[in-house]
């Protein structure tokens, strides 16, 4: 069950882009793009995990492709921690890289 958009997606797609409005989108600060770093996509493995019927039925909930964004929540949970135990070992181990 995907939440409908509100946004008019036919009607966005035929603009060209100088007629979008940017104005209430706020312009990325040069710290964002220090810090930027193109990702590559992992190769995937099959597993089976056991999840609480209530996270399983809002990641369902939430999107068709819950199981991307389920991936992507395990994801920044990773990165997030690898930032962490980083600079709180200052380096990093073997299976972090």
């Amino acid at each position: 069950m995907k939440k409908p958009s509100r946004t008019d997606l036919k009607a966005l797609a035929s603009m060209a882009d100088d007629e979008i409005d940017y104005s209430d989108i706020p312009a990325l600060p040069e710290a964002f793009f220090k810090k930027a770093a193109v990702w590559h996509p992992q190769p995937k493995v099959s597993v089976t995990v056991d999840l609480d019927v209530d996270i399983l039925e809002w990641f369902k909930w939430e999107a068709d492709d819950w199981e991307a964004k389920i991936q992507t929540a395990l994801r920044l949970y990773v990165e997030t921690n690898k930032a962490y135990l980083s600079s709180r070992e200052g380096k990093k181990r073997s299976i972090l890289k």
